[in-house]
């Protein structure tokens, strides 16, 4: 028996995953009234490598204006970092990023 013919490129895609593939989602930390800054700092810097001035830098938006942006990218890797997120007991979610 002969292979069936190959669908069209566009039969192909799995519409549930078209979003997965848009480069533009972000992870966002929101303020908790639990956490200390300086773990968050902590954090910030042992899970994304962020040097201690970008940490606090974010850490402070965290504070100061109820969430920071902490990556951006494909949203099932935005996913991952919000998952790690909770993991450390951080606050995160996952957003479409502005504009996009």
């Amino acid at each position: 028996m002969a292979a069936p013919a190959s669908p069209d490129l566009d039969e192909r895609v799995d519409l549930g995953t078209v979003g997965t593939l848009d480069p533009h989602w972000q992870t966002v930390v929101w303020n908790d009234p639990v956490n200390l800054m300086s773990y968050v700092v902590h954090v910030f810097r042992e899970y994304f490598g962020f040097s201690r001035e970008e940490a606090t830098r974010r850490m402070m938006a965290v504070h100061n204006e109820g969430h920071a942006v902490v990556a951006e990218g494909m949203r099932e890797q935005m996913e991952l970092h919000a998952q790690a997120m909770h993991d450390y007991g951080l606050w995160a979610t996952v957003r479409r990023a502005p504009g996009a």
